[in-house]
């Protein structure tokens, strides 16, 4: 059974504005996506019926905050096949779960002189971070280089590895060339040489079945606002045994045991790096998003997304001048292009004014920009709710802009 694309739609009442007059196509997912009615309901009702904080309340609405707030917990444990339910940290969203990890166990476990070992194609949010570990623990940082598909060199990790190696912090799916990795064999290889990985799953989550133990990732991390959720949440996954060896992230509110001037003891997982007010709105906003995908089937998803992608695909490339960055053979769901000399700001800015929503710029992988010798791209990146008509109506928007700029 296919998916009703037209019903989907209907979920998403934002798609039904116009934009400057003209019909709103929405391109830019692998910056945010949109929310279906499925999430706003769900956290309309933590505001309307039982906002309290979780965790903390003897009444009522406490109790039915904590209730909702751990069942979400349960849904991701279950979404992402983890092995425990407390290896499920609420974070507010994947750059904050990578920070977590770059600062917690590189304190436990990265010692002067280790290496880290990050990939070319790699977000500012899953760099940074190592680089102020490497500064800040005199380590090393190391780079895994690309090939002109935008594939990663995977011969040359063996090289890159060494006895001083601690982790692999790589993504599944590329922001900006959607090249969709081969993580289970890094992380094959990594384990031989005991090196730990963190999987960056914010741009697969939403596209590509993740199952933790299949993977057998040491660190795994996403966002809600990718994946038809909220802004402000997303989640850290990571082995048990690694998290309870980490120091806390943040001090504060539930992560604590006992609190006295002699000294403080830490709450047990997952509550450890769960510092401060959870944000349970947003959480329960995720649990309805997990819930919206799982009622489409991923499999059915990334069944239509594929299609749409080798669809609007093969119709960019039949314009003139059209260069399109990264051509991996395993792909989903984005598109980054350059047409002839023209500024990929101009070609956004036109777009935008024929209503339709495509992110312009270095998407924040300058070094990925640099590797490549351009000053950014134009980004159409796919949801479920776009459609071929959108895709037709796009590749004819993008021929009147070189009309109008050549």
């Amino acid at each position: 059974m296919s998916l009703d694309i037209q019903s989907i739609r209907k979920d998403f009442p934002i798609l039904e504005q116009k934009v400057y007059g003209k019909p709103y196509a929405y391109f830019d997912n692998a910056a945010t996506a949109l929310r279906p009615l499925q999430v706003l309901d769900a956290m309309s009702k933590i505001y309307y019926q039982f906002n309290g904080n979780p965790h903390r309340g003897a009444h009522y609405m406490s109790n039915q905050t904590t209730l909702a707030y751990e069942h979400v917990r349960d849904q991701v444990h279950a979404f992402i096949n983890a092995p425990l339910r407390e290896e499920i940290i609420f974070t507010r969203g994947a750059t904050e779960s990578i920070n977590l990890v770059a600062y917690s166990f590189g304190d436990a476990f990265i010692n002067e002189g280790d290496e880290i070992i990050v990939s070319e194609m790699e977000h500012h949010a899953n760099i940074v971070p190592w680089q102020l570990l490497v500064q800040r623990k005199k380590a090393v940082l190391k780079v895994l280089p690309i090939t002109d598909r935008g594939e990663l060199m995977l011969e040359k990790l063996d090289e890159l590895i060494t006895s001083k190696t601690k982790l692999i912090a790589i993504c599944l799916v590329s922001n900006v060339l959607g090249t969709v990795n081969p993580v289970k064999e890094i992380i094959e290889k990594a384990h031989a040489r005991n090196v730990r990985v963190l999987i960056d799953a914010t741009q697969s989550i939403q596209h590509l079945k993740t199952d933790v133990q299949q993977l057998d990732c040491d660190f795994l991390v996403f966002s809600g606002h990718k994946m038809y959720g909220p802004t402000g949440v997303g989640c850290l996954y990571g082995k048990k045994e690694l998290l309870d060896a980490m120091p806390p992230f943040m001090a504060g509110g539930e992560m604590i045991d006992k609190v006295s001037f002699k000294g403080t003891t830490f709450n047990e997982l997952p509550y450890k790096f769960e510092a401060g007010t959870p944000n349970f709105t947003e959480v329960v906003g995720l649990g309805a998003a997990i819930d919206y995908i799982n009622n489409l089937g991923l499999d059915k998803v990334a069944g239509y997304e594929h299609e749409l992608l080798e669809y609007t695909t093969s119709k960019l490339k039949e314009i003139d001048g059209m260069r399109i960055i990264g051509e991996a053979r395993n792909k989903t769901s984005v598109i980054s292009f350059l047409v002839g000399k023209i500024h990929p700001y101009d070609i956004g800015m036109f777009l935008d004014k024929m209503g339709f929503a495509v992110r312009t710029g270095h998407h924040c992988a300058e070094p990925l920009m640099d590797w490549y010798g351009i000053p950014g791209t134009v980004r159409v990146s796919l949801a479920v709710y776009n459609t071929f008509d959108e895709a037709d109506r796009l590749v004819e928007a993008i021929k009147k802009t070189i009309q109008m700029l050549s």
